[in-house]
């Protein structure tokens, strides 16, 4: 089985890394529906205790359409991270259709109530249902 892509990046000493995989067995590629599940690992490697707030994503397909998706949180939570801690989640994103990109950043803030926004790196969203092309 070939290594899972990661994405990542890196926003004052706090990482982000992406796992995207696409979900075959949700896919309905003869419908123009096609599913992705992507893990998400926060780890802050800063010295000051963090929390996320809320997040804003770029979903584009491959037809350059562009959703944009704002919320409170990930996942129903708002974690608070201490130096070293790390926080994971797996949610989903579906397309319609057989590749896309993500992007984003998460909204965050130090426990002296300064905001700022941390980058979530593009990542490619691939399915076996589409052409591969060489450049």
């Amino acid at each position: 089985m070939a290594a899972k892509a990661k994405y990542i990046a890196t926003t004052r000493q706090i990482s982000v890394t992406v796992s995207p995989t696409y979900l075959d067995d949700q896919s309905v590629p003869e419908q123009s529906h096609f599913v992705w599940a992507y893990h998400v690992v926060i780890e802050n490697r800063g010295p000051e205790t963090v929390q996320l707030r809320s997040r804003h994503s770029h979903i584009t397909n491959a037809r350059g359409e562009v959703r944009e998706v704002r919320g409170a949180g990930v996942v129903g939570e708002q974690p608070r991270l201490e130096p070293g801690d790390v926080f994971e989640y797996t949610s989903g994103v579906p397309l319609t259709t057989p590749s896309g990109v993500m992007s984003g950043s998460y909204q965050m803030e130090t426990q002296h109530g300064e905001g700022f926004d941390i980058e979530i790196p593009a990542f490619s969203l691939d399915s076996p249902h589409q052409p591969v092309r060489l450049n």
